[in-house]
């Protein structure tokens, strides 16, 4: 393994340090939304580590108790990992992430760390590398979602709700779901604004302001960013605008 450091982004050293994502684009809205929410969310337990190499970031891990989490999960006493990413696979450095996530779960007492992945897009983390390090798949979801546990004890397990068909239905007008814990969020919004521009079809934005409120209506456990139009699910990451065109002009064919 290369020789790395460790830095935990906090309030004391925000301005400085900033959000590894988004970094080349630090006076863009999603970074200054995403930095914003960082600090509103440092003191509801929030962590967030960036591994440097050679004084440059080479990734980081965010990660948060259940209760403060924005993935739709429900469960008790676990810690839920929100995002882990490397610049460079094979290092160790992905596993010494995981490793401090592990390490402060145990120091707070807690059951287990959780973490949502999907192999249809890096918008979650890959799971061969928490499969690697003892994690167990325990639960899945619609859209290819997959619930993996890393558990100290025996305890409950977290688990998904089973609702999902339901949460569409409001839904008959474009609908975005968001909130600013990923920066790349605002593109999102923007690109699927823009297909529907194309379409004349208006858009309604729904901020999660509050995880009761991002558990009840969020459209996939990811949480954080979902599109429904027609009643059913467009995207619950980026598309580029031509994607978003596509997906939203055949869901309006088929009303």
């Amino acid at each position: 393994m290369d020789t790395f450091q460790l830095v935990e982004v906090n309030k004391a050293n925000l301005n400085n340090e900033g959000c590894y994502c988004c970094r080349s684009k630090n006076t863009s809205l999603g970074y200054r939304n995403k930095n914003e929410w960082l600090e509103s969310n440092f003191d509801k337990g929030l962590t967030y580590v960036k591994i440097m190499e050679g004084g440059k970031p080479a990734g980081f891990i965010e990660y948060v108790p259940i209760e403060s989490s924005s993935r739709v999960v429900y469960g008790e006493n676990y810690m839920v990992i929100h995002c882990l990413w490397v610049q460079v696979a094979g290092k160790g450095y992905a596993s010494a992430l995981i490793s401090r996530c592990l390490d402060d779960a145990r120091a707070l007492g807690m059951d287990g760390v959780i973490v949502l992945t999907n192999p249809d897009t890096s918008w979650t983390p890959g799971k061969a590398v928490f499969l690697k390090n003892g994690f167990i798949e325990v639960a899945q979801a619609p859209y290819q979602f997959e619930l993996l546990v890393y558990a100290f004890r025996q305890a409950p397990e977290p688990y998904f709700p089973n609702d999902w068909e339901k949460r569409l239905a409001p839904y008959d007008q474009l609908t975005v779901l968001r909130t600013w814990q990923c920066p790349f969020i605002d593109a999102a919004s923007q690109n699927m604004a823009e297909a529907a521009k194309k379409l004349d079809m208006p858009v309604n934005i729904v901020e999660l302001t509050t995880r009761e409120q991002l558990l009840r209506l969020a459209p996939t456990p990811y949480g954080v960013y979902g599109v429904v139009f027609n009643r059913q699910l467009v995207a619950f990451h980026r598309l580029t605008v031509h994607s978003a065109f596509k997906r939203l002009n055949m869901l309006q064919k088929s009303k």
